[in-house]
Parts: structure tokens; sequence; C-alpha cells
């Protein structure tokens, strides 16, 4: 059985589109990562849906500071 939650992250910098494609496509390798991306009005938010019983929140958010982005989970 598939468990399925959602995980919006705030990312503070500023991203160009072809480096927020890079992140949602690192973030997508994850294993236990359904899907990943990030809100087109709104593109400092990401949304991550994810099997919480794969992997946690704080690891996708450990993925984000691995790649020097500052980031914080806010819903």
């Amino acid at each position: 059985m598939t468990h399925c939650s959602d995980l919006v992250m705030h990312v503070d910098d500023t991203l160009e589109e072809n480096r927020r494609h890079d992140v949602e496509a690192a973030i997508t390798r994850l294993q236990g990562v359904n899907e990943v991306h990030f809100n087109e009005k709104r593109p400092h938010l990401m949304l991550v849906s994810y099997d919480p019983v794969r992997i946690s929140s704080f690891d996708i958010l450990a993925q984000m500071s691995g790649q020097n982005l500052c980031a914080e989970r806010i819903g």
C-alpha cells in the first residue's frame, strides 16, 4: 500500500526557470518522492508529493540544503 502526503516548501532564493527544473529533477529522484513542481505564479513555493513511509520531509529538506538552497517546510 502506498501512502501519500503533500509538502509545501518555501525556497528563499530566487531561482531561474532552468534551476527550478534542476531542483525538481533532483528531488524527484529521491526514493519515495512521487511528484515535485514549483508553483508557476509563486516560484518560491514548491509542492512535493511523497510517501512518508519511505522518506521524511526532513530528508527532502536536507536534499534542498545539499543543493545550497535555503528552504523551509511550510505545510
